[in-house]
């Protein structure tokens, strides 16, 4: 069902004396809350249209001040049914949680629908499967992972479809603590062998288990990637969706105020990945086209978040993963429009022109100007004349000739990406964004609301009055932190996920059936 995610090639685990072994990371998660009210008055020196004006991607734009540019407003620990804006959609998961599996295969029928894609929804036959794949013990799927004989008397546990979830978990265990292993006790003394050395009848010690070698600091920030991947799989694979990266490094694009007597427009780079929908159509899959995106993936390597204080550093955690989710808007934005370039048909991007001095040719410029002189004349050897010429002629432009065009910025969409707002409420104006976040062994569903009228701004509309938001505040909702070695906590993120999928992938009703959702 799925693929490799190159974990093939990792190094080979290496003993390490106990007395090397660094003490463990200290586990802090962010909870950084930023409280807004709508009518509440805006400082003009911190407005958002003022720090558009300096687009550079400084840190002073970053954090707090810029949390507080948008009045971003942030809800924490909130359940499902306030994490999903219609909470209707959503099946009945305590009935599901108590289906057998055989309940479940009789229930296939009656259950049968359909999503927005066209796809079979997977149903409470799919759910309890994964939940079942997911609720192994620890250390028994390692065992699978590691190729082990299971201990006397027990058999090998089936991952199924979680077994690269597993593989992925499996390799945190270097540089993490498995919260849920008990402690090691001390060697029994009826282990030992006997004083005169016979130890037949001592009792065979099980194998040493994976034990840690380095600290949270030290891991290698694919292997969160690895995993966030391998566990978004597990359900959003069912509902015809996939996460991949983004062909073009995925940007949030600022725009100075239209008027500004010098326009600029800069962005805000992002390493978050997208949650595509996948091609329905075989023709589509080999072109490699994806639709959506229905949300984005936020992995940080941080494990610091009191540095350089508490605030600052989970201000600014916080606001990578509302990057992400102004990033995914832009792109749902981006439905049934063309792109348009940054200065296209401007004359500082067709016209040349020679910034000072006397002008005249430069460069490569100088060589071109020269007389040509006897290398033009007919060569005197006829046998060197016959030799064709040892370097073939260049069929894509030298780097200098590119440098020396007077052109606009290149394209920053992707060509083979239908966006589509894939789950939007119609009628509103907003787009609920969901950011599907991971910090050191954990995970958390962010839902952000980003009002039409923030993206108007940052693409460059004038706000009429700068002590006023004229979109309001942006809102967000964000689950609790769940622990991925935690088996009940990585069911209920499981959940969590499913939920995401199930309100992103309904079928909604068109035309007179079309309903409106009561905001929440």
């Amino acid at each position: 069902m799925f693929g490799s995610f190159g974990l093939a090639n990792l190094p080979a685990k290496v003993k390490v004396a106990p007395e090397d072994i660094p003490p463990p990371t200290t586990i802090s998660l962010p909870r950084y809350q930023p409280f807004v009210q709508d009518d509440a008055p805006v400082d003009p020196e911190n407005a958002l249209s003022n720090l558009l004006k300096c687009t550079g991607r400084t840190s002073a734009t970053a954090g707090a001040l810029g949390l507080s540019a948008i009045g971003f407003d942030l809800k924490l620990d909130v359940e499902v049914n306030d994490l999903i804006p219609d909470p209707a959609v959503l099946p009945d998961f305590e009935r599901w949680d108590k289906l057998t599996l055989e309940e479940a295969r009789e229930m296939k029928q009656s259950e049968r629908r359909f999503l927005a894609s066209g796809k079979e929804h997977p149903g409470s036959l799919v759910y309890i499967e994964r939940r079942r794949e997911l609720s192994h013990d620890n250390e028994e799927a390692f065992r699978t992972v590691r190729r082990l004989a299971p201990p006397k008397g027990m058999q090998q546990p089936r991952l199924g479809n979680a077994y690269e979830f597993f593989r992925c978990l499996e390799f945190f265990t270097m540089y993490w603590d498995d919260p849920t292993r008990p402690p090691s006790l001390p060697p029994s003394p009826e282990l030992a062998p006997t004083e005169n050395g016979d130890a037949a009848t001592a009792k065979e010690s099980p194998p040493p288990s994976n034990v840690r070698t380095s600290d949270g600091s030290s891991m290698p920030p694919e292997y969160r990637q690895n995993l966030m991947t391998a566990f978004i799989k597990l359900v959003a694979y069912d509902f015809g969706c996939n996460v991949s990266m983004s062909r073009f490094e995925p940007r949030l694009h600022l725009s100075s105020p239209e008027g500004h007597p010098s326009p600029r427009k800069s962005y805000s780079p992002s390493n978050c990945q997208f949650i595509f929908q996948s091609p329905m159509t075989r023709e589509a899959a080999r072109s490699g086209l994806v639709y959506g995106p229905v949300g984005a993936v936020s992995t940080r390597p941080i494990t610091d978040f009191t540095t350089p204080d508490i605030e600052t550093a989970q201000s600014l955690d916080l606001a990578r993963e509302v990057v992400a989710a102004l990033i995914t808007a832009q792109h749902r934005a981006r439905e049934g429009k063309t792109e348009t370039r940054f200065g296209e048909n401007q004359w500082w991007t067709t016209k040349p022109r020679w910034g000072g001095g006397p002008g005249g040719p430069i460069g490569r410029e100088v060589d071109m100007d020269l007389p040509s002189g006897d290398k033009d004349a007919a060569p005197a050897d006829p046998e060197r004349a016959a030799r064709p010429a040892t370097k073939k002629a260049r069929k894509t432009m030298s780097a200098y000739d590119a440098y020396r065009m007077v052109r606009p910025p290149a394209y920053t969409w992707d060509k083979k990406a239908r966006y589509q707002a894939i789950g939007r409420q119609k009628g509103v104006d907003y787009d609920d964004i969901f950011v599907i976040s991971s910090v050191l062994h954990h995970v958390s569903i962010l839902r952000v609301r980003v009002p039409d009228r923030l993206l108007e701004v940052l693409a460059g509309s004038p706000e009429p009055d700068v002590t006023r938001r004229s979109w309001g505040k942006v809102q967000g909702w964000r689950s609790r932190w769940f622990d991925f070695f935690n088996a009940e906590q990585r069911l209920e993120a499981m959940k969590t996920l499913w939920a995401v999928m199930e309100y992103q992938m309904r079928k909604q009703p068109t035309g007179e059936e079309d309903v409106e959702m009561a905001e929440k």
